[in-house]
């Protein structure tokens, strides 16, 4: 089987047979054609570790971070283990490469007063669809897919609970703050006026079509600029502060996984980093005794 043909049947199984996330198949389907520029005429049977360990250095030598490094080597994974499944290759020569070290990082959060600018009164069009997509998004702490993808038939307004689609296609039930549930559904009732019968998105664009997570982040951006918030919000820091300012009012991290939609409660502690964090800059900062005397 030569490489490109395999890539491509790869792909369509990832997407429709195994239901992985669209974001998955295009990142793989990136990192694999990467792999092929440089390998057009290889077989699968005869990739070696040593093509893998090159690919991977040249990948560090271009100046890709460890996380993309680490998401290559998964798709190369994948990839083969489909290959040994499929009798293309005898084994998986990528099982026993060890991907980069990943740096720890903090997630970045905003501050309250910074979430309440941005929801503050402008001139868009889409007011009304955009502050009920930013009230879901803080308020429930959703990924920008999970919001985008919600349909009409996932919100209960009388039970105040959204269905959510979450990574590897998990589903988890999410409760909606009144505030939250309150401009959900203002919007519907304006969503309801202006939208095709046929349409299930609960956002949409100027077009009627289902907003993208693209059409969020650029939203964002522009609307950050009209309040005077911080121009570096994006989708994922409105999650961050959701589960960062839960934690801070004494919720219990196992709840704020169930939230989350996190697999492992190793994810959900970066908070408990970040809250602590927090809590010695406050210190540091108001307490006599923070500062040692010179």
């Amino acid at each position: 089987m030569q490489l490109a043909q395999a890539i491509k049947e790869f792909l369509h199984e990832l997407a429709e047979v195994r239901l992985a996330s669209p974001n998955t198949v295009a990142s793989y389907g990136r990192d694999l054609r990467d792999f092929l520029q440089g390998h057009k005429d290889l077989p699968v049977a005869d990739i070696t570790r040593q093509h893998l360990q090159d690919w991977l250095v040249q990948s560090h030598a271009a100046g890709l971070a460890p996380a993309s490094i680490a998401r290559r080597l998964s798709a190369m994974r994948s990839f083969l283990n489909m290959a040994v499944e499929s009798e293309w290759c005898k084994e998986n020569v990528a099982a026993g490469l060890r991907p980069p070290k990943q740096p720890q990082r903090l997630p970045r959060t905003l501050p309250p007063e910074q979430t309440q600018l941005l929801l503050g009164k402008t001139d868009a069009r889409t007011e009304q669809r955009d502050i009920a997509l930013l009230a879901v998004m803080y308020g429930c702490g959703l990924r920008v897919s999970e919001a985008v993808g919600l349909d009409i038939n996932d919100i209960s307004l009388d039970m105040a609970e959204l269905r959510v689609l979450g990574k590897g296609r998990k589903e988890r039930i999410v409760p909606v703050p009144e505030g939250v549930l309150r401009l959900l559904r203002d919007h519907l009732g304006v969503r309801r006026q202006c939208a095709d019968h046929d349409q299930q998105a609960v956002f949409l664009n100027r077009n009627g079509g289902r907003l993208s997570a693209r059409g969020v982040q650029h939203m964002l951006k522009k609307r950050a600029l009209a309040t005077g918030a911080d121009v570096s919000v994006t989708p994922h820091r409105l999650r961050h502060s959701f589960a960062t300012h839960l934690l801070a009012g004494g919720v219990d991290l196992r709840a704020i996984q169930e939230l989350l939609g996190h697999a492992s409660l190793t994810t959900t502690e970066r908070y408990t980093h970040l809250d602590i964090k927090s809590l010695t800059e406050a210190y540091d900062q108001a307490h006599p005794r923070a500062k040692r005397r010179r």
